[in-house]
């Protein structure tokens, strides 16, 4: 009998009405905030021209539901899905998501989502977690449901072995067309061009490979070469060389007509990443495959000189000084070290100290021991560099992402590509109701569609100018850690040259050595090697 109690000893039960209340609705005046994101795996014309069907269709269908109201369409065109750090609309996606500015995302199947398991599932249960459903029309998925995520893993499983086999047989085909020699790489070194499907000199370019092996075989070490080029720019473009690209240059067998394919390869599992190819994979040899630029006799000695100057010097000759020349400054009292000859032994010592011995204590150092250091400083970055680099790069984009969050130019973008899409909306809404003339309604559409195409390539080319420059340099400097030796028997002034912007020397038994992205690491010097 309800509200009669019961007693049993200490035991006391009372049962009493329970009243049920109910998920509390979404307010009719309330309506779902609904995004929807697009992408395609390439940039042609077809392709293309799926895109913006796609981008016309979620207009038209968010806009057309009277309980949704549509945040923004979030599209990559021409972008790789296997990895989703390459696709910026998909972050900003997410970024909106975070902000709770959206409550549903469609997408038209799991392969424009995600291609790898894992990607695909951390993202759904991130999105999850805060309220936000993602809809996969094709599958009829809604992550909304308890069953979504368990079919989403089955798909998105599904595919990423679509991925993959899409990438074995991209590179059965290439393997069959190095083996035959009709492979056309997809990009060409300095001084070619892609042209109608084959490799042509560019003539312009072409003037300053011959001048680099000239000046070169004249006796030019690399550093002087890079100085040059640096200050007259004669291919007229606004590039950067340094010692990485002289030393690449010269012995690409490329230039004399001939090509060694596979010299990287990309690993099976994805994200692929590109690596060297230490024998892990076959290399094809393929001679005449383009027009030469250097003659083989010229390549050939090019190559003997550089032999000879590894062997004599230790990586590159210095007509005009060490590959610690101007690089070696003094961490007391700022001066720059010089090298000196005492007895036969290479010392570097500090002007400041040669100057005035009481004002700068820090004594000159021997080369070797400097030499020594570095290499001791190299391995410990082949070994260990990698997940120090790559947090330092994880630190460098959060900051980034944060300082362009409250970037008053971008905000001022950001409205404005807003106001667009809410126009072309408008203008969506009064043409299915009959309001506008099509002519007029195609013209307008077309304006609109202009104007929000300027306003995001001006975005673009606003965060492209705030890039910090420290995450690029620490990028390049992973990726050329990647192509280096293992282990280094000997100092190497190109290996150095490319990864040390300057040292600096706090002591006799300190030094500091500043990599090319800023990064300072310390070193001791040995001083039972004195």
């Amino acid at each position: 009998m309800r509200g009669q109690r019961q007693t049993s000893g200490n035991l006391a039960l009372e049962q009493s009405n329970v009243i049920v209340i109910e998920a509390a609705q979404r307010p009719e005046t309330q309506k779902l905030r609904v995004a929807a994101y697009c992408r395609v795996s390439s940039d042609s014309s077809d392709q293309m021209n799926s895109f913006a069907a796609q981008m016309n269709y979620y207009t038209m269908l968010i806009s057309g539901k009277a309980n949704w109201a549509l945040v923004d369409l979030y599209a990559d065109a021409g972008i790789s899905g296997t990895s989703a750090e390459k696709r910026p609309d998909f972050q900003r996606l997410l970024s909106d998501c975070r902000k709770g500015r959206i409550d549903k995302v469609l997408v038209k199947s799991i392969s424009r989502f995600a291609r790898n398991t894992m990607d695909c599932l951390k993202t759904i249960r991130e999105l999850k977690a805060i309220g936000v459903g993602v809809c996969f029309e094709e599958q009829n998925i809604d992550t909304s449901n308890m069953t979504g995520e368990l079919l989403t893993a089955a798909f998105s499983a599904i595919a990423q072995k679509e991925s993959e086999s899409i990438s074995q047989n991209i590179r059965w085909s290439y393997q069959r067309r190095m083996e035959s020699g009709t492979f056309l790489p997809p990009s060409v070194p300095f001084g070619y061009r892609i042209e109608t499907h084959e490799i042509v000199v560019n003539e312009e370019q072409a003037d300053t490979i011959r001048r680099i092996f000239r000046n070169y075989l004249a006796g030019q070490s690399m550093d002087k070469i890079v100085s040059l080029l640096n200050r007259e720019n004669p291919s007229g473009e606004k590039r950067k060389w340094n010692i990485s690209a002289i030393s690449y240059i010269l012995t690409n067998e490329r230039y004399t007509g001939d090509s060694l394919w596979q010299k990287t390869y990309a690993t099976d599992t994805l994200p692929t990443r590109q690596v060297r190819n230490h024998g892990e994979r076959e290399q094809y040899f393929a001679e005449a495959t383009h027009a030469p630029i250097i003659e083989k006799e010229i390549f050939q000695a090019v190559q003997e000189l550089k032999k000879e100057r590894v062997e004599k010097y230790g990586a590159r000759t210095q007509r005009q000084g060490s590959p610690l020349q101007q690089k070696i400054f003094c961490g007391e009292c700022g001066s720059r070290f010089r090298k000196k000859i005492c007895r036969g032994v290479a010392y570097w010592a500090c002007l400041g100290h040669d100057k005035d011995r009481q004002s700068c204590l820090v004594q000159q150092i021997p080369e070797t021991e400097i030499q020594a250091a570095f290499l001791r400083l190299y391995h410990k970055l082949r070994l260990h560099g990698e997940p120090v680099l790559k947090q330092m790069i994880s630190n460098l984009q959060s900051v980034q992402e944060r300082r362009m969050l409250w970037s008053l130019e971008i905000v001022e973008l950001n409205k404005r590509i807003s106001d667009i899409s809410d126009q072309d909306r408008t203008l969506a809404s009064l043409n299915k109701l009959g309001l506008v003339d099509p002519d007029i309604f195609i013209a307008q559409s077309n304006q609109l569609a202009q104007q929000l195409r300027a306003a995001k390539q001006e975005k673009e080319k606003v965060l492209g100018s705030e890039n910090d420059d420290t995450l690029s340099k620490t990028l390049e400097l992973m990726e050329t850690l990647e192509t280096m030796p293992e282990f280094l028997s000997k100092f190497d002034g190109d290996v150095f040259a490319s990864l040390v912007d300057k040292i600096l020397v706090d002591s006799g038994s300190t030094i500091r050595f500043q990599l090319i992205n800023g990064l300072k690491l310390r070193e001791t010097i040995e001083r039972s090697a004195r």
